[in-house]
């Protein structure tokens, strides 16, 4: 089993309250899952943070067992699951990102849906997992969500079970990955969006000398310097923030 690190810190609602955080990592014996909560587009009483919490607790509910089948069946069934346990309809329901990497003797696999990527680093080479498709459509629509899980708009884990067959997914030789970072909007907004970091490395840097916790503690002092939104336009100040780290090996290696 890979060395696994986390940090995790809840941001603010967009009234600039503090709120539970919407974010979620799962470590399975095999796998870490993170997620990324989003309220409904006709809010109710079951909010992101609800969804990303049973989500989680669906990946749980294996115990020992970890995610042993093809991830998007894995997923799939975990979103099966939920909707069918609380009754979720397709297109009026809370929903979730979802960021797996998953490793066996052989392999480490990763599955990424909407926008929490994995980014691997192998010798000497990084690979970054997005899912750009919500990203892309920002900008060109009006009402994002009424694209969520449509042909042409992107696709996020909430009461469909097909959404899972839509993940990005990437696969390498377990010897070829020494080190996977995983991270909810709130993490990568900081190498995608502001800058702080020159790319990945420099994060898996900070992380190697200081701890994840460090790489979250330079976004928010970045965003708390920008607290009328005017450099980083943004829904709110702060979003929620989960990094994991998992090293297979020595990363300076």
């Amino acid at each position: 089993m890979p060395e696994i690190s986390t940090a995790e810190r809840a941001g603010v609602g967009n009234d600039g309250r503090p709120r539970p955080t919407e974010d979620r990592i799962v470590v399975l014996p095999n796998a870490v899952v993170v997620l990324d909560g989003a309220t409904s587009p006709t809010p109710r009483e079951r909010d992101g943070g609800w969804h990303s919490r049973a989500l989680a607790a669906e990946f749980l509910a294996g115990g020992s067992r970890g995610l042993r089948g093809d991830l998007a069946d894995e997923l799939a069934g975990a979103i099966d699951r939920l909707a069918t346990g609380h009754g979720l309809a397709p297109g009026d329901s809370p929903s979730s990102t979802v960021a797996i990497v998953r490793w066996t003797g052989d392999s480490v696999d990763a599955l990424v849906l909407a926008d929490s990527p994995v980014v691997v680093f192998g010798d000497p080479a990084v690979e970054v997992v997005s899912d750009d498709r919500l990203r892309d459509l920002r900008g060109r629509v009006d009402r994002v969500t009424d694209w969520r899980n449509r042909e042409g708009g992107f696709w996020v884990a909430e009461a469909d079970p097909a959404a899972a067959y839509r993940a990005v997914r990437r696969s390498w030789p377990r010897d070829a990955v020494h080190t996977a970072l995983i991270a909810t909007d709130g993490v990568s907004c900081g190498v995608d969006e502001y800058g702080l970091f020159a790319d990945w490395r420099s994060v898996l840097d900070i992380t190697t000398g200081e701890g994840p916790e460090a790489v979250l503690d330079r976004i928010r002092a970045a965003e708390a310097d920008d607290p009328d939104r005017v450099r980083w336009p943004r829904p709110k100040v702060h979003d929620d923030q989960a990094l994991a780290v998992l090293r297979f090996r020595d990363a300076r290696r």
